[in-house]
């Protein structure tokens, strides 16, 4: 048996995420279920979205899958999701796009099948930031060695173990020459130990319209924390949106596995949302856990009920709840 910790999280996050447990068991992979609650819902009664127990229960079960939670814009508490990569130094965030058959894009000819490895602990997103006066604010950019060759090397071990090809590393070096630049030399020195994986590099700004223009070309893609965060989401929209979009987070000692997508407060409680993006994280968390066997029944029933088209959310063009679309990729299972 597995302990599991489960993070329902806010606004759709509770209809995803048991949607997505109740998929996960029906694999019959057998898993303890630690629910523990963080977000919006704790902060009356802790002053934090992030309790010291969510956190323990993390580093016990050294798993985890998440629903979104609720960030908000401009004021109030920083993201749960960057705390969580930073206390436990879930280093490397992981993205895959994939095509499915049924799901309406403007690449339907066209099968699309990369992954976006993001570095997840540094750059822009380590916050340190500050007022200069009254009238200007400032951001400061960190790029560091060990992070740069730790994520290229997660990159290329990745590719390895999932029989991937090539690996393209994305950066700015063009202009941020101190800081992109030494992710770029990083990922030129990692690259060295891997003769079996084609390497190449690309700026950021380029790769962004080579995604458009030819998505198929491309496999693994290694970038710094903000690039990774905006491509992701660029490449979410390649193949129909991030509620198809899963995510793991992943570092030496834990892994915390989640969909892409936001909390959609607007649509909490009406058994309307898409629970794909989380049920493919879940897939990805089986296949962490080594349970690849589970994994791929799970991708696969997902693959036939959206194919069909007979039982998907109204974002994939049917009018199927959010429980009797789990309902429906569980029969498949079975």
């Amino acid at each position: 048996m597995y302990n599991v910790t489960l993070i329902p999280g806010d606004g759709i996050g509770p209809e995803v995420a048991y949607a997505a447990r109740d998929v996960v068991d029906a694999t019959g992979v057998s898993i303890k279920w630690d629910v523990v609650e963080a977000g919006e819902a704790v902060m009356k009664d802790y002053g934090t979205p992030l309790p010291d127990y969510v956190l323990d229960s993390i580093r016990h079960n050294k798993v985890a899958l998440k629903g979104p939670i609720t960030t908000p814009v401009g004021t109030g508490f920083r993201s749960v999701n960057v705390a969580l990569r930073k206390e436990l130094d879930l280093y490397a965030n992981l993205r895959p796009c994939i095509s499915f058959k049924g799901v309406k894009t403007h690449y339907e000819d066209v099968p699309i099948d990369l992954v976006i490895v993001r570095e997840n602990t540094e750059d822009l997103y380590a916050g340190i930031e500050h007022m200069v006066g009254k009238h200007a604010a400032e951001s400061i950019k960190i790029i560091t060695r060990e992070a740069s060759e730790r994520i290229v090397r997660f990159a290329f071990e990745y590719a390895v173990r999932e029989g991937r090809k090539k690996v393209t590393a994305v950066h700015k070096a063009n202009i941020m020459k101190l800081t992109d630049g030494l992710f770029l030399e990083c990922a030129q020195k990692v690259a060295q130990d891997y003769p079996q994986i084609e390497f190449d590099n690309m700026i950021v700004d380029a790769m962004s319209m080579k995604l458009v223009q030819s998505p198929e070309n491309y496999d693994v893609l290694v970038m710094p924390n903000l690039y990774g965060d905006i491509l992701s989401d660029l490449c979410a929209g390649l193949v129909g949106g991030l509620g198809i979009a899963p995510g793991a987070n992943i570092g030496d000692d834990a892994a915390v596995f989640e969909p892409i997508h936001g909390s959609a407060p607007k649509r909490a409680g009406l058994n309307m949302a898409n629970p794909t993006a989380t049920i493919l994280s879940a897939a990805l968390m089986l296949r962490h856990l080594g349970e690849n066997e589970a994994a791929d029944r799970v991708v696969k029933a997902v693959a036939e009920v959206i194919a069909e088209g007979k039982e998907v959310t109204y974002d994939l063009g049917g009018n199927t709840g959010t429980k009797e679309y789990a309902q429906a990729v569980i029969r498949h299972i079975c």
